[in-house]
């Protein structure tokens, strides 16, 4: 569970709310007409400018803004050193005997492709495609979110210019002046909630989730291809150092 994306939007929710209740009644915020207005325009919207599939596709990875498997670099590293070092006592064939305990589905993948005895440049190339089509998978997701980012706020704007309407029609109604001119501002507040608190910070946090989960399957690759072609353990390990930060890089062999 994601604690700071839970945290942001409890807590930007509830300053709102605060400083509603402090001048009035949370009541007089909650509109009907003005939220199927934004929501549904923003969903129409979205569904014109991606097909379904795509949209249904951003749904499950905006999961992971709220749900997420921490990824620790360092960890991976020292990981791979591990099956470097086995791989160099025992023989390619020993990693086999570790597969059991691994959960990633790409670790997997790259080390059952190592035991069946692909060639490191071919197996590089397939880990690197797949890593590739992640990339494209969390930019489609994160792309839908801003492109709903950008339509809520328009269809307050569009709920503004209807309730401006409705209330230049009624004007020698004084009794429907106040639930159009509610219709002409709401829209516009719940457009710029919609935008700035929900899908733009989490178009943000899904790019922030990509590169996190990019690294970690580029250090596999790299490693898995290095054990593959036999390379000492201790060069291995300067090799994935290079994509860490100097204080994230803790070395396996000591000094």
């Amino acid at each position: 569970m994601d604690l700071s994306t839970i945290v942001g939007i409890v807590a930007a929710f509830g300053l709102m709310a605060l400083a509603i209740m402090s001048g009035g009644p949370l009541t007089l915020f909650i509109d009907p007409p003005s939220m199927i207005i934004v929501i549904g325009g923003t969903i129409g919207a979205t569904f014109v400018h991606y097909p379904f599939r795509e949209v249904f596709g951003a749904i499950s990875v905006s999961k992971k803004t709220l749900v997420n498997r921490e990824v620790n670099a360092t960890e991976t590293v020292q990981r791979m050193i591990g099956f470097a070092t086995r791989a160099r006592k025992e023989g390619i064939l020993s990693l086999q005997n570790v597969m059991n305990e691994v959960e990633d589905p790409f670790l997997i993948k790259g080390l059952q492709m190592a035991v069946d005895g692909q060639e490191p440049e071919a197996m590089r190339d397939l880990l690197d495609r797949e890593i590739e089509y992640i990339q494209e998978r969390h930019q489609n997701g994160a792309d839908i979110m801003i492109a709903m980012g950008t339509y809520a706020p328009a269809m307050g704007m569009i709920g503004t210019l209807i309730g401006l309407v409705q209330m230049l029609q009624t004007m020698n109604d004084p009794s429907s002046i106040g639930p159009a001119m509610a219709v002409a501002l709401l829209t516009t507040f719940y457009g710029a909630i919609m935008a700035n608190v929900l899908f733009l910070p989490m178009s943000g946090k899904l790019k922030l989730r990509s590169q996190h989960e990019v690294l970690e399957k580029t250090l596999i690759a790299e490693g898995m291809t290095s054990i593959l072609a036999g390379e000492n353990p201790r060069i291995m390990e300067q090799k994935l150092h290079a994509f860490l930060a100097p204080k994230h890089r803790t070395s396996s062999f000591g000094k």
